[in-house]
């Protein structure tokens, strides 16, 4: 089956027209600053977690160049439980360099854009086109999942993105500037709310009876096994336990104090994940978001 773009584009938009979520940084009122902050919490995050967390940090960091002047404790304390900490350092860190180099507006430019700290191929072109209106090509996973079934027939994308995904994304975006600003957000929409990796709802798409994949009969995946990420005793939750504790006091923890604290309510034995607290420690202060003081105690960055 070959789907035709101009049905494709008329049914994604008009299904957007009525089905899109309201989010705060889809509203014509919001700056290209609260777009960029967007972005980078929805970053492997869920939109539910990310809304109260960025309506909070809008209002108290509204501009780049009042997030620059933030200290980096600050920071990662406002981050709360959005996980990937980091992030909440590289977003300070792009609006130092908003305000160096770019008067403390985000530039429309995708070159400029990938430029930031923590700012990659895709978020580039997310702002480019969600920020600034520009005719751009936005591919993430959900992008990827649609185009995957509607037109070429497959259960799912690659692994990760190939060079024959981003040619098909990008000659499916329309010309017009603006239309492919909101195709582009319509096509993520349908695939984070109807044509999810698993129950996708196919009876509500607006592309049902023209989809490749509902044509060959909904095949199941044929790619090798696509594993979850475990969680519980990972270095992840440990670390992630370990700058929770610190978020929640204003002063430096002993080390000891650490252990008992997070091995705790983790439920770990100390006798088996002692040397992987020591290593979840030293990793958080490599990445800048702990820091060691005197008398072997830590303490966000001051």
């Amino acid at each position: 089956m070959t789907l035709d773009p101009a049905t494709l584009h008329d049914r994604v938009l008009d299904w957007y027209r009525g089905a899109a979520r309201d989010l705060p940084w889809r509203d014509p009122s919001c700056t290209p600053w609260g777009v960029l902050v967007s972005e980078v919490m929805s970053q492997q995050t869920p939109v539910a977690r990310v809304e109260p967390v960025w309506r909070a940090w809008m209002t108290r960091w509204p501009t780049a160049a009042s997030l620059a002047a933030a200290s980096p404790g600050d920071v990662v304390r406002a981050w709360g439980r959005l996980g990937y900490p980091r992030r909440a350092l590289r977003l300070r860190e792009a609006a130092v360099a908003l305000v160096d180099r770019h008067g403390g507006e985000v530039p429309d430019d995708e070159d400029d854009l990938r430029a930031l700290p923590g700012v990659g191929a895709y978020t580039a072109a997310a702002l480019a086109a969600f920020a600034h209106g520009r005719r751009t090509v936005v591919v993430d996973t959900n992008v990827r999942r649609v185009l995957a079934r509607a037109v070429q027939g497959r259960a799912l994308a690659s692994p990760s993105l190939t060079a024959a995904e981003q040619r098909l994304a990008a000659s499916l975006v329309p010309e017009d500037p603006a239309t492919s600003a909101v195709w582009n957000v319509a096509v993520m929409e349908l695939g984070a709310l109807v044509c999810r990796a698993r129950g996708p709802e196919c009876g509500s798409c607006p592309l049902e009876d023209v989809c490749a994949w509902v044509a060959a009969g909904s095949p199941p995946d044929d790619g090798p096994p696509r594993r979850g990420q475990a969680w519980a005793g990972t270095d992840r939750q440990v670390r992630g336990a370990l700058v929770q504790v610190l978020r929640e006091v204003s002063h430096a923890v002993a080390r000891e104090a650490l252990e008992e604290t997070v091995l705790g309510r983790l439920g770990l034995p100390a006798d088996r994940h002692t040397d992987q607290l020591d290593r979840c420690l030293a990793s958080l202060v490599e990445d800048g978001l702990v820091e060691p003081v005197a008398g072997e105690r830590y303490r966000l960055p001051a």
